[in-house]
């Protein structure tokens, strides 16, 4: 079944092949499941993106989603620090601190096992030029900067992997792991759902192919 969704990723647009399908079903607590993720994929509001005029993914120049990776619930952990606790095993914090300094992770995108956190970034699943072209750009920048550190549009991912993604949307852009397409989806819907976001025809029938991939 889940070698279903190739040829439907290949008509929307994706660059490159998916890879080998490995299961990891890992997701953000928060994240709706299959049945409500498709529920709330057919009431998104489509729509033609909005301009990126204004955007700036840099605080050197402007940061119009706030700082990154703010201690959101006043613990002492950053959002990033948040993430990598959660989502990495065999966890060490530097001393004293809340950073984490070592672990483990099973990358969902690529079912690759990274063991530097070095090599270890964090992925908005709904990239932030993404939620500025869907609605964020006439947001505050309270607004913005609280979608930006929500926990459950964020994951732990292989660096690389999330580089070659950059802003790309599932009609661009899925998960080489195949095994991982419906808990992106449900990942991707479920932050368009909470910020009442826009989506596009292609956007939508991406993230339709990839949920009829779930169990």
């Amino acid at each position: 079944m889940i070698r279903a969704i190739l040829p439907a990723l290949l008509l929307a647009g994706c660059a490159a092949l998916p890879g080998p399908s490995v299961p990891v079903g890992s997701v953000p607590p928060g994240t709706p499941d299959a049945a409500t993720a498709r529920t709330q994929l057919a009431a998104l509001v489509v729509q033609t993106p909005l301009s990126l005029s204004g955007y700036e993914r840099s605080c050197e120049k402007a940061c119009v989603f706030g700082q990154p990776w703010m201690d959101v619930d006043g613990d002492g952990c950053d959002q990033r620090s948040q993430v990598l606790a959660r989502d990495l095993t065999n966890v060490e914090r530097k001393e004293g601190r809340c950073a984490v300094k070592s672990g483990t992770l099973q990358d969902p995108y690529t079912g690759e096992t990274v063991s530097s956190v070095s090599k270890i970034q964090i992925d908005h699943v709904v990239p932030l030029a993404e939620m500025w072209r869907s609605g964020a750009a006439n947001w505050d920048t309270g607004r913005r900067t609280e979608a930006a550190n929500d926990l459950r549009n964020l994951v732990a991912v292989q660096g690389k992997t999330n580089q070659s993604k950059g802003d790309q949307t599932p009609d661009q852009w899925m998960p080489p792991n195949m095994g991982y397409a419906c808990a992106y989806a449900r990942i991707y819907v479920g932050t368009k759902a909470s910020y009442s976001l826009t989506t596009t025809a292609a956007e939508r029938a991406a993230l339709d192919s990839a949920l009829s991939t779930c169990t």
